[in-house]
């Protein structure tokens, strides 16, 4: 719950830590009109999905690929026609380390750009360009580090999107504040809002976890730290998935939580959410301005640039994990079979 809670600090600092590295970030703005690349494992891929969405929108040509399948089988794609931005909580990750010792030794070489919570590690000491997300300590499954990456991340895309370094960072800023102020106020309640949250998921056997473009970074991330911190077995789909097959899944034993942050398709979670009701399922809908058909729990962000409202539309899931590890007898936050850093494959 404290790390939970430090996610706004932790969005303040990788703010502050991108405005001490505008000479980095003037090298990525070398590399602009490359494929960008963008790899990691864990909550770490999940936090690249807004920046992989604002470049093709911007008809930047931007690829999302797990470390592990492009080592293995993709790298080929992989020239100096392309930037490769690797994301790693630690840096030591066993997939992203052996992915960056794989390209150091290829020729012609990509340009990599690592984005970790410190230099000091080998991931880093790896890439052309190191950024760091000053993310600080963190014990339990991601929050902060995951909250720093979106920020980091979010600079990175400016960049690589047409924005001066200078002007990426400002507006880097100018979000990350927005975004720290808007977690603060959903934290306010946190214990109630979990309290809720495990009222609402009790007795439920199934839980999924929905959303489309930048909001799956939440809803991907929610699955895993229900997985993690709570032992729940919770699936991730794009919702628009949701309804070619796993629809069968709805009724009574169902939980949903839907994040519906993303004007494009806003009306079709909220039409999708409407039908779970129906069917028995119990759902919780985040929204931007808290719009929801009767009998869900709804939680609303506040209005926030889609970049960085992963960082607070997946706070409920954070708190709903936190809720039901206790329910199970589990200490929130505290991994029993898997590893804060995996270093083998």
């Amino acid at each position: 719950m404290a790390e939970i809670h430090g996610q706004p600090a932790a969005l303040r600092r990788a703010a502050d830590s991108v405005g001490d590295q505008v000479v980095a970030l003037n090298r990525v703005a070398e590399v602009r009109g490359r494929t960008a690349v963008f790899t990691a494992m864990g909550g770490s891929f999940h936090a690249c999905y807004p920046a992989v969405v604002e470049l093709a929108a911007r008809g930047i040509i931007s690829l999302h690929v797990t470390a592990s399948e492009l080592l293995h089988f993709r790298r080929r794609i992989l020239d100096p026609q392309t930037v490769v931005v690797v994301v790693s909580q630690s840096g030591t990750s066993a997939e992203v380390v052996r992915l960056a010792e794989a390209l150091l030794d290829q020729e012609p070489r990509p340009l990599v750009v690592s984005i970790t919570n410190g230099l000091g590690n080998p991931l880093a000491e790896r890439a052309h360009i190191a950024l760091d997300t000053a993310a600080g300590e963190e014990r339990g499954p991601s929050t902060m580090t995951f909250a720093g990456s979106l920020v980091t991340l979010s600079a990175v895309t400016h960049v690589l999107g047409g924005a001066a370094p200078a002007e990426a960072v400002s507006r880097t800023e100018t979000l990350a504040e927005g975004a720290a102020e808007a977690a603060e106020r959903l934290l306010v309640g946190s214990e109630m809002l979990a309290a809720q949250a495990g009222r609402w998921a009790a007795g439920r056997h199934t839980v999924v976890a929905l959303g489309r473009g930048p909001a799956r970074a939440a809803s991907e991330m929610g699955a895993l730290v229900l997985k993690e911190s709570a032992g729940i077995a919770a699936e991730a789909l794009e919702a628009g998935q949701f309804r070619h097959g796993p629809l069968e899944l709805s009724g009574p034993d169902l939980a949903a939580i839907v994040v519906a942050t993303e004007p494009e398709t806003k009306r079709l979670e909220l039409a999708l959410t409407g039908d779970l009701v129906e069917s028995g399922a119990a759902v919780l809908i985040v929204t931007q301005d808290g719009e929801a058909p009767p009998g869900t729990l709804s939680v609303a962000t506040g209005r926030l640039d889609r970049s960085l409202c992963p960082a607070v539309s997946i706070i409920p899931a954070q708190l709903l994990a936190w809720a039901l590890a206790a329910q199970h007898g589990r200490v929130p936050g505290v991994l029993t079979r898997a590893e804060k850093v995996t270093t083998r494959e």
